[in-house]
């Protein structure tokens, strides 16, 4: 499922490509059909990211929400489009550009009463200027469960799947399984903000890269080698950018990467640098500022 910084990369996307100017809405697969049949002609001014969830703002008040779950995905071509193939969900044409959605949970208008619903679920973004981190904090104080079930918990902070779970909590030396509650406000508070730089970083790469260089920029994957397989690639952009998640060995320590299931998905973390019931401190003090201040939107 695409994790946080992804949406807000696809908010960001959709406004340059599409906003303010009439759209052509079809639902070519028909299961969209009344809802494309409300939204054809008309434009829209912005797009809302909200954790995993996207609410586009178009005239007249209406709101389309999308949630694009584990198999949803957009997919970008040039105006005039082909024609559709597969299952696309909803359409969206433009002058320049044409964006089709297709595999998502969530495709529909929302009244003002859903969508407050909707929102009163979710837990605080790091990457919006409007989040509360005070909110996430005080909600961990009430948590009994471990931290890497509580941050999976879009209640309880929006936008967090698996790899950031796994690396946020490795550079902030947290281990997984330490009840929430026995966190501390103060941890908790550099946790918060070591989510907001990676997701932000997230955002302006177009990837999760979670390793920084000596001046304190995210790594650069690297080009793809003649020959190279998805595979392949797939395993050395991951050795290159990202600390513990389906990695071997720690990229700090050189420590085996232990696995074990939490919250439905497998957990990685490194034995060394997250010793049993630690909070901290964190082995990256430079990532781990404890401040949200690369938060973009």
């Amino acid at each position: 499922m695409p994790e946080g910084h992804t949406i807000h990369r696809l908010a960001r996307d959709h406004v340059r490509d599409l906003a303010r100017e009439p759209l052509r809405v079809t639902s070519p697969q028909g299961r969209a059909t009344e809802t494309a049949k409300v939204l054809d002609g008309r434009s829209f001014a912005k797009v809302d990211a909200y954790g995993k969830h996207l609410l586009y703002r178009f005239e007249d008040d209406l709101t389309l929400h999308v949630h694009l779950g584990l198999f949803g995905r957009f997919r970008r071509q040039h105006s005039p489009p082909e024609e559709p193939k597969g299952e696309k969900r909803l359409r969206m044409i433009g002058e320049r550009w044409t964006v089709d959605l297709s595999g998502a949970v969530a495709c529909a208008l929302l009244e003002p009463d859903e969508e407050a619903a909707l929102l009163a679920r979710l837990g605080p973004d790091p990457l919006r200027r409007d989040a509360d981190p005070e909110r996430f904090v005080a909600t961990l104080r009430r948590r009994r469960i471990p931290i890497g079930a509580a941050i999976m918990d879009q209640s309880v902070v929006a936008g967090i799947g698996n790899v950031y779970r796994a690396e946020a909590l490795h550079v902030d030396g947290i281990d997984p399984r330490l009840p929430a509650k026995d966190l501390g406000d103060e941890r908790a508070m550099v946790l918060w903000g070591t989510m907001a730089k990676m997701l932000a970083d997230g955002v302006r790469e177009r990837r999760i890269v979670t390793i920084r260089d000596e001046h304190d920029k995210p790594v650069k994957a690297g080009r793809a080698t003649k020959g190279e397989g998805p595979r392949a690639r797939a395993d050395r952009v991951r050795h290159r950018t990202v600390r513990v998640y389906r990695r071997e060995h720690c990229h700090d320590c050189g420590g085996p990467v232990r696995t074990y299931p939490m919250a439905g998905r497998t957990v990685h973390d490194c034995p060394v640098c997250q010793p049993e019931g630690s909070a901290g401190p964190s082995p990256t003090a430079g990532l781990a500022g404890g401040a949200a201040g690369d938060r973009l939107f």
